[in-house]
């Protein structure tokens, strides 16, 4: 795997993570929180070469602070409340005034921080605190995560892997993708006796600076007929079926338009939707190399079917039969 594909399953398992607290999953929410102390905990002592332990595991309920680590002097609060009033409250703790030579930093495990960033706090005991850069969520997480070079992103990868492999299970959910997927897999798609598809691609490609992605989209480009039949075959179980589908890797393309190097938005797309259905209840597993193969087919046809990626002037997408 690639720096790219070990982020983009790292920021999948974090943010399922973050949902599955959100809605307090299956479980008690209060064993729910303890597991979460617990995986910031590695998991910030492998990011921040910390030492933290939790607190919880010999004095229950210590108000204001989870996680010590008293070789780099830093104390943690996590928390599945992300609001002033929470960290205000933290911060005028009688236990904080024994931290003073400590630094405060506050986890958001389930919501974005980046407003509460912008706020200020009554300091009462003065701790070294600064929110722009002790409030942490799982956004500016993945901004460290991001820019880690490649070996130890593969140590949180395979950390992340090993701890939430199965317990992202609990937010799974049935998706339209995931069936596209099971029909798909069991077509035959081999190289023989496909039609020549006349669409005006080249220019497509061309305009939107794509070098590496061309490669794929040249080769799966002549799986439309088929994948046209199948999205007609799938609209019989209901309306706007076969919509959902684009719309879902639409809404992936305009999530990361910001990216500059448009090959890398290209397999961003690929790498998101094969994450989807990876955690969709309705997937019926195949193996991964040809999860990805069908991955790669519907992305070029939503490519060719104009639903991502910019359009040339006199780009004319041509419907066949």
């Amino acid at each position: 795997m690639n720096r790219l594909r070990y982020f983009n399953y790292i920021e999948e398992k974090l943010n399922l993570l973050a949902i599955r607290i959100e809605k307090k999953g299956k479980l008690n929410i209060l064993d729910l929180h303890m597991h979460s102390e617990d995986f910031y905990m590695h998991l910030f002592n492998k990011l921040f070469n910390y030492k933290l332990i939790n607190l919880n595991e010999t004095l229950q309920n210590v108000p204001a602070i989870d996680l010590q680590d008293d070789t780099n002097k830093i104390i943690i609060q996590v928390s599945a409340t992300c609001t002033k009033q929470k960290i205000k409250s933290a911060l005028e703790k009688k236990i904080i005034e024994q931290y003073s030579d400590y630094t405060f930093k506050f986890i958001s495990i389930s919501k974005d921080a980046t407003k509460l960033r912008e706020k200020t706090f009554k300091n009462k005991y003065k701790i070294a605190f600064n929110p722009k850069e002790d409030i942490l969520d799982i956004l500016s997480i993945l901004i460290k995560i991001k820019s880690l070079e490649i070996n130890k992103q593969k140590e949180i990868y395979h950390f992340i892997k090993d701890e939430l492999a199965g317990e992202i299970d609990m937010v799974k959910f049935d998706s339209n993708l995931a069936t596209v997927i099971n029909i798909l897999a069991k077509e035959n798609l081999s190289y023989t006796n496909h039609n020549k598809i006349p669409f005006e691609i080249d220019k497509k490609i061309t305009h939107n600076c794509l070098d590496k992605a061309k490669y794929l989209i040249d080769k799966y480009k002549i799986h439309h007929n088929k994948i046209k039949k199948i999205y007609k075959q799938f609209n019989k179980l209901g309306s706007n079926k076969s919509l959902s589908v684009l719309n879902t890797i639409s809404k992936e393309y305009i999530k990361h338009k910001d990216i500059t190097s448009k090959d890398e938005l290209f397999f961003k797309i690929i790498d998101n939707i094969t994450n989807k259905i990876l955690e969709s209840n309705n997937y019926e597993e195949i193996p991964i190399d040809e999860l990805e193969f069908c991955v790669d087919i519907i992305v070029v046809d939503a490519f060719i079917l104009c639903e991502i990626f910019e359009n040339p002037e006199n780009y004319n997408y041509v419907i066949t039969s």
